[in-house]
């Protein structure tokens, strides 16, 4: 892959005509993600529209409930026929195991290949701090994040979805073909916001992430287009 199909800009705007105008601004992104105020706001017609012109989709509904929820839901959404889609690590091993069973038989009965499924280690907003005294989880930071990626990998999951700073120990404990989303990337220029865990687009590609999910540094940007080209230029460049 070239260093601008590693990087997933997420559309995280209210409607459908504001995610048509984003991506009329950044023609040169082929990967966006969907999260779910623009997919509960457009339902999949936003899929239908992405696909038609030929983008890759990440699905990012992060999906936390009981086994037989979780599992009726990745289902359902393997019929999109998107490239990635999320679920929460913590819904537990027997509800990841069957959430992949029931993708891939879901995608089987659509007659399209099955998205990985990537499994939320912890959300990137969150620091040790909230980890430990509003959660109430002894666990550090990142031995958590490690358990639940260990757990996710064990229970048939393609990859985990963890900030940049988690990536290094993630990538030598689970090997090369699990696949690491980092979320939470921002150039030196750009403003932290509130992603508690973050690091470079370069330092997160060299510390061994998959994809990067850029959004604020370039939808934010007075010229969006100028902002990614400045990012993808940083990258070749390391």
């Amino acid at each position: 892959m070239s260093v601008a199909e590693q990087i997933i800009v997420p559309l995280d705007v209210p409607e459908q005509a504001a995610a048509i105008a984003l991506m009329s601004k950044l023609p040169q992104v082929s990967f966006w993600k969907v999260g779910l105020e623009l997919f509960v706001s457009s339902g999949p017609g936003i899929l239908e529209l992405l696909k038609h012109r030929q983008k890759r989709i990440f699905l990012d509904l992060k999906f936390h409930d009981i086994p037989n929820t979780v599992a009726g839901a990745c289902r359902a959404a393997a019929s999109y026929g998107v490239d990635l889609l999320t679920i929460h690590a913590s819904c537990g091993r027997e509800a990841l195991a069957r959430a992949q069973e029931a993708l891939h038989e879901g995608a089987v009965n659509a007659g399209v290949s099955p998205p990985k499924l990537i499994a939320i280690a912890l959300l990137t907003s969150l620091s040790s701090r909230q980890l430990a005294f509003d959660l109430k989880i002894p666990l550090e930071l990142p031995d958590y994040v490690l358990q639940m990626a260990l757990l996710a990998q064990e229970a048939g999951i393609d990859g985990a979805v963890c900030s940049p700073q988690e990536v290094a120990q993630l990538r030598l404990s689970c090997g090369d073909r699990f696949l690491l989303v980092c979320p939470g990337v921002r150039p030196t220029w750009a403003a932290a916001a509130d992603q508690a865990r973050s690091l470079t687009p370069a330092a997160a590609l060299k510390a061994g992430a998959d994809y990067l999910v850029i959004g604020r540094p370039i939808t934010s940007a007075s010229n969006p287009e100028l902002a990614w080209q400045q990012i993808c230029a940083e990258l070749v460049e390391s």
